[in-house]
């Protein structure tokens, strides 16, 4: 009976010393596939200029409602479209226009359900920096090729250039351009230091 005890305590202690225990803290080190750096999504309402024109439709077609001439019909249609302007730009501030993610290694860019994802590789990269938007026209755009620059914008003033090594430069709008561009540097900084 002894000897039966002694057997089982051994066998017992066997496994516990087989028994896999991660490593303290590895959750926190982004050791998962999935680790996002930086985030940061968009809305297609949140556009200023987008939003003035279409207040400025909404208030022509409440005046033409308020200036119609009595025994006119079409009044109460101005007033049908000046509200249907105002209920879809209200439902614009929910309908997402940018997601940007930053992993260790590449940053995904997806937005609207027709967008196609993009990603970019950050082993590519060569350079970044916080820059104003430059553009004549603040539109939203999504992957818009132009004159050797790959633009991403929704809305406000801040933007992040990030060049690859062929020259290529991507232009993303951002409302959050100093801590992107931090992100991106460590990236870049830890590639060179590992490469050393």
């Amino acid at each position: 009976m002894q000897e039966k005890d002694k057997k089982t305590t051994t066998d017992d202690s066997h496994h516990e010393e087989n028994q896999y225990v991660p490593a303290e803290g590895s959750h926190l080190r982004g050791e998962t596939p999935h680790h996002i750096l930086f985030e940061e999504r968009q809305y297609m309402g949140y556009n200023r200029y987008s939003m003035l024109r279409r207040m400025v439709m909404a208030i022509f077609c409440f005046l033409a409602y308020y200036w119609q001439e009595e025994g006119e019909n079409h009044g109460h249609l101005f007033f049908l479209v000046g509200m249907s302007i105002l209920v879809i730009s209200g439902l614009m501030l929910f309908v997402l226009h940018l997601h940007t993610r930053v992993y260790q290694g590449n940053i995904i860019i997806d937005g609207l359900w027709t967008s196609r994802k993009v990603k970019i590789d950050l082993n590519s990269i060569v350079s970044a920096e916080k820059s104003i938007y430059d553009s004549s026209f603040y539109q939203p755009v999504y992957n818009l090729h132009r004159k050797g620059t790959i633009r991403f914008y929704t809305s406000g003033n801040d933007a992040v250039k990030i060049t690859d090594k062929d020259g290529l430069v991507y232009l993303i709008g951002t409302q959050r351009g100093t801590e992107l561009e931090k992100v991106i540097m460590n990236q870049i900084q830890e590639k060179i230091n590992f490469k050393n």
